[in-house]
């Protein structure tokens, strides 16, 4: 099998540098979702009128002002393979929902990964647009020119009261979500999480699992989005999970600095002993690998652990998963197989990174 760019590195481009307190924000996000005007929604649209969409949309990524974002590859999803459209589900390039879409899915991703433009997924378009640490404002800004360049080239679906409209109700007006991925071990560890959680929710915005809505926040790795895209700007939006991200990010460095003040050998033997596990267990599951994984990580970014980059924990984030596990391994595997490849990644891994191999 012909091994495809996005599945040759666990980690996208994007993800090698550090951005703004990226020692709690792993990844900032943008999402616009849009339709064309005069075509039907994806759920209603035959086989011909989702390929004539794709068609248009695809055609797009050849607009020379599309080049300053990098160059873009298209991806057709009845030609990638099962195994292939779960690496970038895994890897946040699509949805599991655009992984399912037989009729007309593509997906547009540049050589750095950082925007992937899925096409006839619950809607037409949806513009992605990925950041490393806290960078939402930032990630923002490019996602609106990507927009911009989409809409001088196609007509969207519009209403001068509702706004854009989308095939979820939930979307419709600026049709843009807004999330940080953050991890939150400390807030964890001081039993602090849920009353934080609750008072997210309270201010609009929603809080899910490491792969969006309906997943489960394993690894304390929580993603914080709108839920709101109706009757607000974009701005405020954006302006709103900024402000509640920035009191978080201040919450979990106090709990970390009350965890080393007043319970550090405990903290240290927590991170000692899942560094321990991962460097010598023959088996493992994703969900304890998840977990001990996000104490190594904590270790690393409280100078626990010196000699792992924290890059390595968020490689082997990625690797460790279903679908990555057996492309890197070449092979089917059934779950008990998985759960000892992953052990042996792991393994391989961290002797590498501290042999100096990373």
């Amino acid at each position: 099998m012909e091994r495809r760019r996005f599945a040759q590195d666990a980690l996208s481009e994007w993800m090698k540098t550090n951005g703004p307190d990226s020692e709690i924000v792993i990844s900032s996000r943008i999402r616009i979702a849009r339709n064309l005007s005069r075509h039907p929604f994806p759920m209603l649209a035959t086989n011909q009128q989702s390929r004539e969409v794709m068609e248009q949309l695809t055609g797009v990524a050849r607009d020379e002002r599309l080049e300053s974002f990098g160059r873009f590859d298209i991806f057709i999803l009845s030609e990638l393979n099962e195994l292939e459209k779960k690496v970038l589900v895994e890897k946040h390039l699509i949805s599991p929902g655009l992984a399912n879409e037989s009729r007309g899915g593509a997906l547009l991703l540049n050589d750095k990964e950082s925007v992937s433009i899925m096409i006839n997924e619950e809607d037409h378009l949806r513009i992605q647009c990925l950041y490393p640490g806290f960078q939402i404002k930032e990630a923002w800004t490019v996602a609106s020119r990507i927009d911009d360049t989409f809409e001088g080239a196609v007509d969207f679906a519009f209403d001068e009261k509702l706004g854009y409209l989308t095939s979820c109700p939930t979307n419709v007006g600026t049709g843009i979500r807004a999330s940080v991925m953050m991890h939150l071990p400390a807030l964890v560890l001081t039993q602090q999480i849920n009353r934080i959680l609750s008072a997210i929710t309270q201010v609009g915005l929603a809080v899910r699992g490491l792969y969006g809505e309906g997943s489960e926040a394993v690894g304390n790795l929580f993603q914080i989005s709108n839920q709101i895209t109706l009757g607000q700007s974009e701005e405020e939006i954006i302006d709103n999970l900024y402000g509640v991200a920035r009191q978080i990010i201040e919450h979990e460095k106090a709990a970390r600095e009350r965890l080393m003040a007043e319970s550090r050998v405990r903290v240290e033997d927590r991170v000692n002993r899942s560094f321990g596990i991962l460097s010598h267990a023959s088996i493992m599951d994703s969900k304890e690998a998840a977990q001990r994984l996000s104490d190594v990580r904590l270790g690393i970014d409280l100078g626990i652990i010196q000699d792992v980059p924290p890059c390595v924990m968020n490689e082997l984030m990625v690797m460790t998963q279903p679908g990555f596990l057996q492309q890197v391994f070449d092979e089917v595997l059934n779950p008990e197989q998985r759960d000892i490849r992953r052990a042996e990644l792991i393994r391989g891994q961290l002797l590498k990174s501290e042999s100096g191999g990373v």
